[in-house]
């Protein structure tokens, strides 16, 4: 199922403007809160209109400010699985995810059958949603959902309302179940983590516009600008000027990197991920001093300064698995494919 939305909004001060088009596959909106994200969906949904533009899915036209279009949210066909989940507290498991059926009754008891099997909910068809843990509220609406065959499926931070323990195996879970979906999904987060582990694209917002929309591991990658860096959870970003086609000065580090990649002339910032730092290697290899240490519970985060470093500059950050612990190295290195330069 393709979709391809291009939409402006404006609510009080805030300015809603965002285009991106899907094939297939996951699509996560990666960004802060407060950035557009949940407004993106809702416009997308019905549940908000849109000032002006275009939303279409697999060459349905559900919304088109041109042509006065403007489907309502029961004629979309779409999926949309809320933060809370909004399950009705007077209704069973069984009757909750019949909802989704809107009206189709002939095959509802195969339906809900295949539903309660899918999501593991045998056994719970009587129960009411304060009965269920969090887990389970999540798969009744998940099946609510599915079970009326929607041609896109919108989760808006699914797992914001568990604990850690019960995310990572919901997570497990949600990335078998969107693979066996096959068709187009959109996903709200902002966690770079469920964007990284859920997504196969990733579309980077902020203040209601979108950055950037590559795939999860190509950003990650090469975030090419210093806001999509910061958003892929690089530590490491200082200003830098190009000094060849493969090299990169650091000012404020004291430091000349051999790049990957070849430069553009707009060259203003460099990124190192702080796990990326290596004692072993010889490319970019530069004197350091350790300057503190902190401890986490699988991992140490080394704070450290390049000799020439200028002092004004914050410490660097190199993160390492607690069994990879070495000795305080008198000297560190980047691999040239880990040095990202910035643009923007």
């Amino acid at each position: 199922m393709r979709l391809f939305v291009d939409i402006k909004k404006r609510l009080g001060d805030f300015y809603l403007d965002v285009s991106f088009k899907t094939d297939g596959g996951v699509l996560g909106l990666l960004g802060a809160s407060g950035c557009g994200k949940s407004m993106t969906l809702k416009c997308i949904a019905g549940i908000e209109k849109p000032d002006e533009g275009r939303i279409v899915l697999d060459g349905a036209v559900l919304f088109d400010s041109e042509r006065r279009v403007n489907l309502p949210p029961q004629k979309r066909k779409i999926g949309y699985l809320f933060q809370n989940y909004a399950l009705f507290p007077n209704m069973t498991v069984r009757q909750n995810i019949l909802c989704g059926l809107r009206g189709e009754k002939d095959n509802a008891q195969n339906a809900l059958d295949e539903m309660m099997d899918l999501m593991q909910l045998r056994g719970l068809e009587k129960h009411r949603p304060w009965m269920l843990s969090g887990g389970q509220q999540q798969r009744v609406a998940l099946a609510r959902i599915l079970v009326g065959s929607p041609n896109l499926l919108m989760l808006d931070e699914p797992f914001s309302a568990l604990d850690s323990h019960l995310r990572g195996q919901l997570q497990i879970q949600m990335q078998k179940l969107l693979k066996e979906f096959g068709k187009s999904v959109l996903m709200v987060t902002h966690s770079r983590d469920e964007a990284y582990r859920l997504c196969d694209r990733i579309a980077l917002l902020d203040d209601g516009g979108i950055l950037t929309c590559k795939d999860t591991k190509e950003l990650f990658a090469d975030p090419e600008s210093r806001q999509a860096a910061l958003m892929t959870g690089v530590k490491n970003i200082a200003q830098a000027e190009k000094t060849g086609e493969y090299e990169l000065t650091v000012p404020a580090w004291g430091v000349r990197l051999t790049t990957a990649l070849p430069l553009r002339d707009e060259l203003c910032a460099v990124a190192v991920r702080a796990h990326y730092f290596n004692s072993k290697t010889a490319h970019n290899r530069y004197p350091v001093r350790f300057t503190g240490q902190m401890e986490e519970p699988f991992e140490y985060i080394l704070q450290f300064r390049y000799e020439n470093q200028d002092e004004s500059s914050p410490d660097i950050w190199w993160r390492l698995p607690k069994d990879r612990l070495p000795k305080e190295p008198h000297e560190l290195g980047i691999a040239p494919q880990n040095v990202l330069p910035l643009y923007e």
